[in-house]
């Protein structure tokens, strides 16, 4: 495998519609559902460069895309997908990282969130400094939650008013430093005393 992460630019836009299946059969196979996005949508995302490929040699592994919310207050890592046939290798990991970087580097100051039923992504999201917190911490942004319409428990989703449902809400705050730096004893370090002994010499004249 000789797999290379690329921040996207206008020179992958032919991979747009592939793109788009792969998130679709992808979904499908997981039995969720998720907003099924255009190739245009999907080629804005790349000519912006808000969007992270993968890829091995000219074959299309991964991707993810980064959307906007609330007036770019909020964040969200989007349509994170592997091809079947590099699964269980680490790569999914990979563009995780890729795109969280880029988000960060894109919107300094936006909360990155994400809502998800999946183990493998919880355990990502963690590792890169994420928290679980209500729905009511995460955007109101109506065109986010339109997104969930798809899935198969969005009446559940319905019935509570959008503060809750099955997925669980992740949210990554850059203003809320993690625990080992915002305590105060994290980076004190402690000296040993070490006691010298005074002889006293007696000299003779």
């Amino acid at each position: 495998m000789n797999v290379e992460i690329h921040i996207a630019n206008s020179s992958y836009i032919g991979y747009a519609q592939e793109i788009c299946d792969l998130i679709y059969e992808s979904a499908q196979a997981r039995g969720t559902g998720i907003a099924r996005r255009s190739a245009e949508y999907v080629a804005e995302k790349i000519k912006s460069g808000k969007a992270v490929i993968a890829l091995d040699g000219e074959r299309l592994v991964g991707f993810a895309y980064i959307e906007t919310f609330s007036h770019q207050r909020f964040v969200a890592n989007s349509g994170l997908v592997v091809h079947p046939d590099y699964r269980n290798q680490g790569l999914a990991k990979k563009i995780k990282r890729k795109i969280f970087d880029l988000s960060r580097k894109l919107y300094p100051n936006a909360k990155i969130f994400s809502i998800t039923t999946g183990l493998a992504v919880m355990k990502m999201n963690t590792e890169l400094g994420f928290k679980p917190v209500t729905f009511s911490e995460l955007t109101d942004d109506a065109e986010f939650w339109k997104g969930c319409q798809g899935c198969r428990n969005y009446d559940i989703l319905q019935r509570n008013n959008h503060k809750m449902c099955l997925c669980t809400g992740l949210l990554f705050d850059p203003k809320v430093k993690p625990l080992q730096e915002a305590s105060p004893f994290a980076k004190k370090v402690v000296k040993p005393v070490i006691k010298s002994r005074k002889t006293n010499k007696m000299f003779k004249k």
